[in-house]
């Protein structure tokens, strides 16, 4: 039925058959991909059952090519049957790329530089175009604030140390201390525009060139988090001595575009780090356990390993004991590190 509805807006909008209707490994996402194609054209066809997440993307998506950002164009649309239709942007997101050249050549300066064109985008993401967005168009939260934080907390309890953790919780203690995360992070100022998931999945590479992708749950956010997820994407297992290479490429980017005290920015920055990994721990466990999407598992051992490179750092963590010695414990877990 789906297929029906994503030919025939292709007949409407071009008035051709198409001559295939290929799906497309869509991830986490309840949307269904596919790459349709016609007698001279390659298009991606998108269907959703949530209209508000289709609207969502559609309005952001237009928003920000107005202001020139590389996001695919919208051809066609009807969100009455919850089908529409965008640019290809090719076959390769900046994971695929980066792991075929990885494969070949180590972490290599190429795919430092796609990095580092990818962070050049994100501040007009986040201010450019984010102060004239319409947030009105936010269909999860309007804005990461106390209850999207504290909701992104709960999955992680609930979605991973219920199912994973092998130790006693005192899950008064370790809500006292999430609280106090969450506390913290709140002092930081929140006006710009957050991508939520601005990580190597949902960024596409062309020629070398990052397009963006994915950005329909986007809200109201901090400048960090951003940052803070492309540069601890699990799967994409950044080496840690590139990272702080990379944050300040992004402090240097921004910097062009709005001031910035770099110190307060840092003061905060680990923080939206480890809320980001802990969302990210919840969603593999919901992915896992919920889904069937088991392979999202693979993706554990990389940010245990995350996990264990900033403890030796000292940052919130240290002021958050019950919080600290379950990371601690995940991280002596040698059967998260099997997946």
């Amino acid at each position: 039925m789906e297929l029906d509805k994503l030919e025939n807006l292709f007949i409407q909008f071009y008035a051709e058959k198409p001559q295939s209707i290929t799906p497309l490994k869509g991830d986490g996402s309840e949307r269904r991909i596919y790459r349709i194609k016609g007698e001279n054209r390659s298009i991606i066809g998108v269907t959703g059952d949530h209209r508000a997440e289709n609207e969502a993307f559609l309005r952001f998506s237009r928003h920000f090519r107005e202001y020139g950002l590389p996001v695919p164009e919208i051809f066609a649309q009807d969100l009455s049957q919850g089908v529409y239709l965008e640019e290809d942007l090719g076959p390769d997101t900046l994971f695929e790329w980066m792991t075929r050249v990885r494969e070949q050549q180590g972490f290599s300066h190429e795919i430092i530089e796609v990095y580092r064109r990818t962070l050049e985008w994100l501040p007009h993401f986040q201010i450019t175009a984010g102060r004239s967005l319409d947030y009105s168009y936010c269909y999860q939260h309007s804005a990461f604030a106390w209850d999207s934080m504290r909701w992104d907390l709960q999955y992680f309890r609930h979605r991973f140390l219920e199912v994973f953790y092998k130790h006693e919780l005192d899950r008064d203690s370790l809500q006292r201390d999430l609280d106090h995360l969450v506390h913290h992070l709140l002092e930081e100022k929140a006006d710009y525009f957050l991508y939520r998931d601005f990580q190597s999945r949902n960024v596409m590479v062309q020629n070398g060139k990052p397009y963006f992708i994915d950005y329909q749950s986007g809200r109201r956010g901090a400048l960090q988090y951003d940052v803070a997820s492309l540069l601890y994407d699990a799967k994409a297992n950044l080496p840690d001595e590139v990272r702080p290479e990379l944050l300040q490429h992004y402090l240097d980017c921004l910097a062009k575009i709005e001031k910035v005290d770099v110190s307060r920015f840092m003061h905060y920055f680990y923080g939206f780090v480890f809320i980001r990994i802990m969302q990210a721990f919840g969603a593999y466990g919901y992915l896992a356990a919920v889904k069937g999407k088991r392979n999202f598992l693979k993706s554990v051992p990389y940010a245990v390993a995350n996990i264990e490179e900033l403890l030796k750092q000292d940052t919130i963590i240290n002021k958050l004991p019950t919080l600290r010695q379950v990371f601690l414990h995940l991280v002596e877990d040698e059967s998260l590190r099997e997946f």
